[in-house]
């Protein structure tokens, strides 16, 4: 899958829900491995701030940005449109220092983006892959997410509010199938009760009961109501049976649960790249959301250290057990360095060796100190390219391999009795009069000890 931008500028004019500042915002298309960028125009220099999670500044009742002197606030409802239709680079200008709110859901946007269409570019996206669970709590509040092994990008959000107005509910969405009509149109809702503290707290200058849904969970009197609708900038303010402020109609039964998710795919897309993994989301919001932004990005950027490490079940059976290695390659005890193969493709051969302290070089390298020679794991990983090279040849007990050139050979760890060596070998070039070109890279657990370019050929035996 590539990357992708909008096919052409998009623009939007409306008001900041907290800073109540009226703002024209164009959405424009940008170039690849750009990334998701805001731009103020109306600051000197034109200061740009990267959708990034290690840039967000504040998490109250919104998600604000800031790099420098620069902040961008309530970026989460454009951040999801986006997301929602798997736009990788785009650069937002604004004239303001907040997203405005419109209608209070990611609909305003997301329709723009759709009537303007999509451009997929050459660059192929970059996934994080979730293997394993990853976890984030906050026991004050009994929030909680969690990320899930996952071959698509999943998420799932629980609210429960303990209101007798709006009770538990809960909301899901797969691969963003479904976006633009189940979750963008889903509006921002606040209880009646903390309308108030917000006011009280210099918020929602820009806030009316048209861009969020009120929900009534304690009754006002109607000069307290009267007194809200004069900070809301309404004439009257009046409360229906049903619990939301004059009677208007909930999009979906479960529009609050919607609303939710939408803010934490916004929120999350400020990973800065796109996941495979399930997201399971207890009491979302802006705080913990980001949260768990910043921890899956401290897992990516850990993973770029380790980038490249094979993933592979070392119990699952191999395609090439160490009585079938022989038949492929001209070595025997003690110098088969290769045990088993796991993995083979097009392009890369992944193959194993437990390193025992019964090694015959243990017995004069370094006595009482066993340590493996780095010339001997240079050679299991010739052995393992020279396997790739071999295993589609119909006669490959008559071909030997050689090696040509071995360069940029680095030597990160010592390599001791114990340890279990996996060699990932990948095709640098494709294989032409016999010439096999690879990169070699020996890891140890999550650690990378050795690597290597080998470039070795193929011969046939003159067996005359």
């Amino acid at each position: 899958m590539n990357q992708r931008t909008i096919s052409k500028t998009i623009e939007l004019k409306g008001v900041g829900l907290h800073t109540g500042e009226e703002v024209q915002i164009s959405l424009k298309e940008a170039p690849e491995n750009h990334g998701i960028v805001f731009c103020r125009t109306d600051l000197p220099d034109q200061p740009r701030v990267h959708a990034i999670v290690s840039q967000v500044e504040a998490t109250n009742r919104g998600t604000t940005l800031k790099s420098g002197q620069a902040s961008v606030q309530t970026v989460e409802h454009v951040l999801s449109a986006l997301q929602g239709f798997g736009i990788d680079n785009a650069l937002i200008e604004l004239d303001g220092p907040e997203v405005p709110i419109m209608d209070g859901s990611a609909a305003p946007f997301a329709d723009k983006i759709m009537a303007a269409g999509i451009v997929e570019q050459t660059a192929e996206r970059q996934f994080f892959e979730i293997f394993e669970p990853i976890t984030i709590k906050d026991e004050e509040t009994g929030s909680e997410i969690t990320a899930l092994p996952s071959d698509d990008y999943e998420l799932t959000c629980m609210i429960d509010f303990n209101s007798p107005v709006l009770g538990p509910q809960f909301a899901e969405i797969k691969n963003m199938e479904g976006y633009h009509e189940n979750i963008a149109p889903c509006r921002t809702f606040v209880f009646l009760h903390e309308l108030q503290n917000l006011a009280d707290q210099d918020l929602i200058k820009g806030g009316d009961i048209d861009n969020a849904i009120v929900i009534v969970d304690k009754l006002l009197k109607q000069e307290e109501l009267d007194s809200l609708a004069k900070k809301l900038h309404k004439p009257s303010m009046r409360i229906t049976e049903e619990g939301v402020i004059n009677n208007i109609k909930l999009k979906f039964r479960n529009e609050p649960a919607r609303h939710k998710l939408l803010d934490l795919i916004g929120d999350l897309a400020l990973i800065g790249q796109a996941i495979k993994g399930k997201i399971i989301a207890k009491k979302p919001g802006h705080k913990i959301n980001v949260d768990f932004a910043k921890l899956i990005r401290k897992h990516i950027l850990e993973n770029n250290k380790l980038k490249g490490l094979p993933r592979i079940d070392l119990n699952q059976k191999p395609l090439y057990n160490t009585t079938q290695l022989q038949n492929l390659l001209p070595h025997r005890f003690p110098f088969l360095l290769v045990d088993k193969i796991l993995h083979k493709d097009d392009k890369t051969i992944i193959g194993v060796k437990n390193v025992t302290y019964n090694e015959s070089f243990f017995q004069g390298h370094f006595p009482g100190n066993p340590v493996m020679p780095g010339v001997l794991q240079i050679e299991a990983m010739a052995q393992t390219g020279g396997i790739f090279a071999l295993c589609d040849k119909e006669d490959p007990q008559n071909w030997d391999t050689y090696f040509l050139m071995i360069e940029k050979a680095k030597f990160k760890k010592m390599v001791l009795p114990g340890d279990t060596l996996v060699f990932k070998l990948t095709l640098k070039a494709p294989i032409r009069r016999g010439i096999c070109q690879m990169k070699g890279c020996t890891y140890v657990g999550d650690q990378l000890v050795c690597e290597a370019h080998l470039v070795a050929q193929i011969i046939k035996r003159n067996n005359d």
